[in-house]
């Protein structure tokens, strides 16, 4: 039926669906009435599943201390005694903590497909063995009870999934949606689906409803009938009086924190990537697409590297429609569809939309790219146990080709996993042979093979090891390979583009280019900067007017369409920085040598010369191809230090700080260009703001090195003066080039676009500020940062709450794309940036580092090489007057003539510019600015998990840091904290701990917390459940405080820096106080912490904090 899936929402009576409730709820309880003991133990074993955050599986711990799956011997009829199998009920855990009965009963109606068994959601209700033998298929004969097997016999776990020819028809009728596949990290059993158009997430509860869905899988995705909808976080209850506070504390499905990126030059990524999304995993150096459907049918690779540009009919390319798959008409349908399901959603904004997966439209990256443990102990505890077995009956001991060891991966969205021993590797496999323990401490790449409907867990193949889990290096190691980030050295066919060294400019290009040697050209940058992409220039005109040259490294001289390193660079498409090293995108040769515009040598470069007045607007330009020769190498340091210092230079750079001068020029010469370029920048931001860009800057951790490379020490940093002039400038003139080759080239410019922001998420954030007395306007981009400014000036005061704001303001921002102009052309209101307030925006300045700007060059070489084709064709027919074909710029310039481009002549222009330097075409394009997202998208990831990474080894090596952190949101379980010195929020979880008795008031949002040391520490039916306090607090005794103050953990001969508690004086002795039980605790109190490292080679690596308090009991 057309639109079924929205409108069977209206057609469905709603007194059905109570009445079916009502049913299942009879047959529940009869079924709860037979099965006490075993519901008791599966709602138990759940919440240790999934608590979230770096919490250990209390039903892995039980393996090891209990023989079961595989540990304890078979019956009599080879199958596991039910008393010998730990189940773990898999029903759905919000983590907002608000689950009612309603909304369990939701999640559990909702997957009417075949995967119940004798009237029970099987699929939720399995453990995860470490190891088992047989065939996944065969896993439930083995170590369930011997009364299922009958039923399992007959039925699957899963629901098929759906055919692509079935998948396809119902996509083009509407009835089912196509969908980004996401997990929650908290919580696994809770993942989300990200429909195109809809304003809201789709909820998928469960596994059953998932159906082997794995995160970054795009899906085919049914949502459910209004009945079933769930209640959204936040709503409040039938007859709750207040919504929840933990709903306020806007942890739902973004976890990433803001932060700028790429060799310290963040003055250009305004871009604000703060989605989750997927990112693509080339194995072969071309440009293809290694997706496969849920069928297992690869999809065709299509290259889209330069090659297929001789295909093109130069400017003449492929319309822009041909990339979408079906009518017209199927067109329609989905957006008739995606249309109700908003008015839906806007009648009912207390509901968020449930559904199931239906099949897996293309696999994630994620599947080739799992990074885990392998769980050996186990495995070796249930050979013994086998040995024993086969000594008894004197048979021998070996592999069988259905032998299983459980592998568990470090990223919490993915399912636990079962590999075939006989297909590891030699050298684990003998390892494991030898009984080698050693071998659980170190992580292991795999990739998903295989997840049929008959197995609870996919099968998984493991290549290789990096090594001990809490050794840095393969740390390091495992980040890249999650991430497909390219560690391999450059081939010799990409060198034998480059030309050999010392090189210089050739006499060609010096007569054919414009000269600036003789310009006073300097480079700002990081001072530890290698790769100098970007320089400036200003001269002062008559008219008081402002000349400002903005030169950049011209890369696509040396790469050229359709060579080695072309596809190398396509290939790698972005340079990874890892805090003290980096992955480069170009052979270091060219990026760093021949490429860079390295002080006192002559450099090819792109150029643009913009007229700029005292009211920031631009009245002229040029752009053009250029030899400039840089005078001097600023750091951002000397910049600030000639921003805030005086015009004499003498007192300049004193000591070994002076950077090196070259040529003609004298410090007075760069001292007044940087001293006009600060005072320029600041008139440009000044309008760039009034016209309604949005600035969202926060706090950042930088770390300090010792000479082996490993952090000792870490400080937060904030943007200066000096780093606000550069980027100014570079966001012009990425503005100029979006102009330019949008104008000339409307079908095929690669330009990059920021959505609006998420609006329920921006709800939810203006509603915490409403909470705590703060004014927020967010109707426009501009009035949200007038409310920022002063929301600023109000908490001047509160320096951590500001932070905490800016932090959550961010949030709601959605990622920042490269798309095709082509594949937007009906749609140009959706080219513009957020976060800039400009319509048209690309990447132009950094091209020894992006992919993306090396096409922008490319595209503007030919607009340039069109311009003088068309101009030299008007000289030769004289129809412009004597002297005009000198400054006339038709398609370059201020003012674009429309009418040349689209005269004849005009077009032929253009299409044989576009041919001669290999200009992709819509479709090409749209394909290379997808997986351009991927791949930055990735570096983003690889440079978050090292900061990351390296804040874990920084405090692996203090033990403790004590730190004040500020509540975010409190609720029953947990309470969610801000610690200012390291920017990071983390989770405190105090529900069934030995001796801690939480009490959590409801009416005012407080939470109170009290020591008993003498408190039970079990409960009926779920033994060994409860943790200790020492995972949640650090008790000190005050005995032990008076004798002997100071850091917890630290030496006293470690360096302190800011990011440790320490007194004014500098002193290793901590002014920070613990507190004391009771603990009274409400939204933004301040309570002290201790930080801590927590995994390494036990588990994924992660940063802890606990509660820091004092007592006579501990």
């Amino acid at each position: 039926m057309r639109g079924g899936s929205v409108e069977q929402f209206v057609v469905e009576k709603i007194e059905d669906g109570a009445d079916k409730e009502k049913k299942k709820k009879r047959r529940s309880g009869r079924r709860s009435k037979q099965n006490a003991s075993q519901s008791v133990n599966e709602s138990r074993g759940e919440a240790a599943e999934y608590s979230g955050n770096g919490r250990s599986t209390n039903h892995l711990l039980a393996y090891s201390r209990q023989p079961k799956f595989g540990i304890c011997p078979p019956d009599d009829h080879g199958f596991t005694n039910t008393s010998n199998v730990a189940f773990n009920s898999l029903p759905p855990l919000h983590i907002n903590e608000q689950t009612n009965s309603e909304d369990m009963q939701n999640s559990q109606n909702q997957n009417p497909h075949p995967s119940n068994l004798g009237g029970e959601m099987f699929s939720k209700s399995y453990s995860e063995p470490s190891t088992y033998r047989g065939s996944p298929d065969l896993f439930m004969t083995k170590v369930f009870p011997s009364h299922l097997i009958e039923s399992y016999a007959q039925k699957k776990l899963y629901a098929l999934h759906w055919s692509l020819e079935a998948v396809n028809d119902a996509l083009e009728k509407g009835d089912v949606f196509k969908a980004l596949f996401r997990v929650n990290a908290h919580n696994r059993l809770e993942a989300y689906c990200k429909i195109d158009g809809v304003p809201v997430d789709v909820f998928i509860s469960g596994v059953a409803a998932q159906n082997r869905a794995v995160e970054g899988d795009i899906v085919a995705v049914k949502v459910d009938p209004l009945p079933l909808w769930t209640r959204m976080k936040g709503s409040t209850a039938g007859g709750s009086n207040s919504a929840p506070v933990e709903d306020l504390n806007l942890l739902s499905e973004c976890n990433e924190m803001a932060g700028n990126s790429c060799k310290g030059k963040s003055k250009v990524d305004v871009d604000y990537q703060y989605a989750n999304h997927g990112c693509c995993l080339p194995a072969e150096k071309e440009f293809h697409s290694e997706r496969n459907t849920s069928l297992d049918e690869p999809v065709q690779p299509e290259s889209i590297g330069p090659s297929s540009c001789e295909n093109m009919d130069g400017y003449h390319f492929p319309a822009s429609g041909t990339s979408h798959v079906g009518s017209s008409s199927g067109m329609n349908h989905v957006r008739d569809a995606i249309g109700r399901m908003c008015a839906m959603i806007s009648s009912f904004p207390s509901k968020r939309p449930t559904g199931r997966v239906l099949a897996v439209i293309e696999k994630s990256p994620r599947r080739k790219a799992v990074v885990g443990f392998l769980n050996v102990k186990q495995w070796i505890l249930y050979q013994e146990v086998c040995r024993k077995d086969a000594k008894k009956n004197k048979s021998t001991l070996a592999f069988t080709d259905y032998e299983y060891i459980q592998l568990t991966p470090i990223d919490p969205r993915l399912p636990k996993m079962m590999v075939l021993v006989q297909g590891l590797p030699d050298c684990i496999k003998k390892r494991l042979e030898n009984g080698d323990v050693t071998l659980e401490i170190e992580l292991v790449a795999a990739k998903i093979d295989n997840w049929g409907e008959e197995s609870p867990f996919p099968q998984a193949c493991v290549s290789h090891t990096f090594g001990q889990g809490g050794e840095l290096n393969s740390q390091l190691g495992a980040i890249l390979f999650e991430n497909a980030i390219c560690s391999a050295d450059f081939s010799p066919k990409s060198f034998s583009c480059l030309p050999n060294v010392p090189w210089e400019v050739p006499l060609e290009e010096l007569q054919s280019r414009r000269d600036l040697r003789k310009l006073c050209i300097f480079t700002i940058d990081p001072s530890t900067a290698t790769e100098l992409d970007d320089a400036l220039s200003i001269e002062r005109l008559s008219n008081r007017d402002f000349r400002v040259g903005i030169h950049i490294a011209d890369v696509s001289y040396f790469v050229l369409p359709d060579t080695e390193l072309d596809k190398e660079a396509q290939m790698r498409s972005t340079s990874v920085y890892m805090s003290r090293k980096k992955l480069s995108m170009l052979p270091p040769l060219l990026s760093e040598n021949i490429g860079s515009l390295n002080a006192g040598v002559d450099r090819l470069a792109f150029s643009m010369f913009l007229d700029i007045n005292l009211a920031g607007d631009v009245e002229d330009r040029w752009i053009g191809r250029t030899v400039i020769k840089s005078c001097c190498k600023l750091s951002y340091e000397h910049a600030q230090e000639i921003i805030d210092g005086p015009m004499d230079t003498g007192s300049l750079f004193s000591g070994n700080n002076c950077p090196q001068l070259h040529g003609h020029f004298e410090w007075v010469d760069v001292v007044n260009s940087v001293k006009d370029l600060h005072e320029l920048s600041k008139i440009l931001r000044g309008k760039r703001f009034s016209n309604g860009a949005l600035a969202l800057e926060s706090l950042k951790v930088v770390f300090r090195y010792d000479e082996c490379g490993n952090p000792y020490d870490s400080m937060l940093s904030e943007r200066k003066a000096s780093n606000f002039l550069v980027e100014e400038f570079m966001l012009l003139a990425n503005r100029t080039a979006a102009e330019v080759i949008s104008r000339a080239f409307p079908d095929c410019a690669l330009l990059r676009r920021h959505p609006e922001p998420n609006m329920r998420k921006l709800r939810e954030f203006e509603a915490f500020c409403h909470k705590h007395g703060l004014e927020l306007d967010t109707s426009s981009s501009r009035q949200f940062h007038l409310s920022l400014q002063r929301i600023g000036e109000k908490l001047k005061d509160d320096s951590t709450l500001f932070d905490i704001i800016m932090n959550y303001a961010a949030r709601p921002m959605q990622l920042a794309t490269y798309f095709c102009t082509g594949d937007l052309k009906d749609d140009e209101n959706d080219w513009g940036h957020y976060a800039l307030a400009v319509p048209l925006y690309t990447h132009f300045t950094s091209p020894l580092r992006r992919y993306p700007d090396i096409v922008v060059h490319r595209t503007l070489a030919a607009i340039i090489e069109a311009e003088e084709l068309y101009l030299k064709h008007e000289k030769t027919f004289n129809k412009f007057h004597r002297g005009q074909e000198a400054t006339r710029k038709c398609f370059t310039g201020i003012n674009f003539e429309k009418d040349a481009a689209e005269s004849r002549e005009g077009r032929e222009a253009l299409s044989a510019a576009a041919r001669n330097h290999r200009i992709p075409g819509t479709e090409l394009l749209a394909k290379v600015a997808a997986y351009c997202n991927d791949r930055k998208l990735a570096s983003r990831h690889v440079k978050d998990a090292c900061d990351k990474l390296h804040m874990w080894a920084l405090l692996k090596k203090k033990q403790v840091l004590l730190s004040e952190a500020r509540v975010l949101g409190l609720g029953p379980r947990f309470m969610s904290i801000y610690i200012q010195k390291l920017a990071i929020e983390r989770r405190i979880y105090y529900d069934e701990v030995e001796g801690l008795m939480p009490e959590w008031l409801e009416a005012t949002s407080t939470l109170v917390l009290n020591l008993y040391p003498n408190r039970l520490c079990t409960r009926r039916g779920s033994p060994g459940k409860w943790r200790p306090i020492e995972d949640v607090a650090l008790i000190v005794s005050p005995c032990d405080l008076q004798a002997e103050p100071g850091v917890v953990g630290s030496s006293s001969s470690e360096p302190v820096g800011s990011s440790v508690v320490t007194s004014q004086s500098g002193s290793s002795e901590t002014e920070l106080d613990p507190s004391v039980f009771p603990i009274t605790v409400r939204l933004l109190s301040t309570i002290p912490v201790a930080v801590h490292a927590i995994g390494g080679d036990d588990g994924p690596v992660d940063i802890g904090a606990r509660l820091y308090m004092s007592s006579y009991f501990c």
